[in-house]
This record gives structure tokens, sequence and C-alpha cells, in this order.
């Protein structure tokens, strides 16, 4: 009898936690500039927690495992709580794409400090894929996120340069938004770009990697 192959199972359980990782702090930093801000919304529903349970959509986390991009439950944030009202949404909302891509500079910065000393070993070649996954999927997370449309990041900055009257009337089809976004997907209307824009952006981060491999390799290895 053939023995079990794992790696697909493994490769689905990489995945998932990478996901989990991308969205527990893609909503946590959301959570945490707002509660800095002055709104305190987000701390008193406990959102401000790295408890992925607490930020999952069940939906977008769907996306995320099949397309590699999706999205989170929306911290609640009380705009007219921040002093600047316009401005502390704009920041708010922007938080999440930001910490994801400085998630997948860390993370690709890892994957290259320590590709040498575990790319000949098989648990290491698994971590250091789990690694790239990170780095990818969290580079996804942040463009998808831009797109202003809601539940996205993207609809919430435009707060700061649409009139409140629009903001409002723009706003009032946000429970239409993730049933277009899946529409979307599922034609590759937008799957595509996202997909084509992220990789182009994860080729001009990759010299982070290689950068961390070469110092390694300069200071250990030669």
């Amino acid at each position: 009898m053939e023995s079990f192959d794992f790696s697909n199972l493994l490769n689905i359980a990489l995945t998932l936690v990478a996901s989990l990782i991308c969205i527990t702090l893609h909503e946590l930093s959301h959570g945490f500039v707002a509660w800095k801000l002055g709104d305190n919304t987000a701390k008193m529903q406990g959102r401000l927690t790295l408890n992925p349970i607490r930020h999952l959509d069940i939906t977008g986390f769907i996306m995320m495992l099949v397309f590699h991009v999706g999205w989170a439950k929306p911290v609640p944030v009380n705009m007219f709580n921040f002093k600047n009202p316009k401005k502390g949404m704009a920041i708010t909302a922007m938080a999440g794409p930001l910490s994801n891509v400085i998630i997948t500079i860390l993370f690709l910065f890892l994957y290259g400090l320590l590709f040498i000393p575990l790319a000949d070993t098989i648990v290491g070649s698994y971590l250091l894929h789990f690694f790239e996954l990170v780095a990818y999927i969290s580079l996804g997370f942040a463009v998808f996120n831009l797109i202003p449309l809601p539940p996205l990041d993207g609809s919430k900055m435009l707060y700061a340069v649409l009139k409140d009257e629009h903001y409002t009337a723009f706003m009032d089809y946000e429970g239409y938004g993730s049933i277009i976004l899946i529409i979307l997907m599922l034609t590759g209307a937008l799957g595509r770009p996202v997909a084509v824009i992220r990789q182009l952006i994860y080729n001009d981060l990759m010299p982070i990697a290689q950068w961390a491999c070469d110092m390694v390799a300069i200071l250990f290895y030669i």
C-alpha cells in the first residue's frame, strides 16, 4: 500500500495559518490605530486581540484560502471620536494595508536570512515555504483591501476625499459590497488584475530576501 502523501494537507494547513496571521494583524492594526487616535470602540468590543476568531469573516476567509486575497470582519470605528474625523478615518483605514506590507517585508527578510541554514532540510524547506506564503498572502491582502468597494479599506479611505453626503450615499450600498466582490473574484474580473499588481510589487520586494541571504553568506559562510 502506498503511503499517504501529506504534502497537500500540509500546504493547506500552512496556507490556513498564514492567512490567519495576515487577517489578525491587519484588523488589530486598524483597532490599535483608531484607539491611539481617540476612538476606543474596537477596544471596548474586544477587537484589540491576537485571537483570529474575533476577526474572521467566513466568506472573506474562504476567498483568501482559494484566491489568496480576501477580507476580514471590519473593525468597528466611530469616526466622530477622532479630533479630525476625515483624517482619522483615512489613517485608520490605511493602517491595515500598511501593516500587511510591513509583514511582507519582514517575512521576506526572514526567508532570506534563514535560507542557507534551512534550505537543505525537509522541515526547513517547509518553514521557508511558510515564510513565502505569509509574505505573498499578506501583500495580496494589502493590494486587495485598497480597492474602493465595501467592506474593503479603500471604501473607507474615500471618506477623506468625498463630501459627506456623497460618502453617505456610497456607503448605503455597503451591504452589497461582499456580493459584488465575490462575483468579481469568481469571474476573474478582479482577481487577475489584483494578482498582476501583487506580483509586480512582490518582484520589486524580493531583493530584500536576496540582501538578507547575501548578508548571512558573507558573515558566516565565506
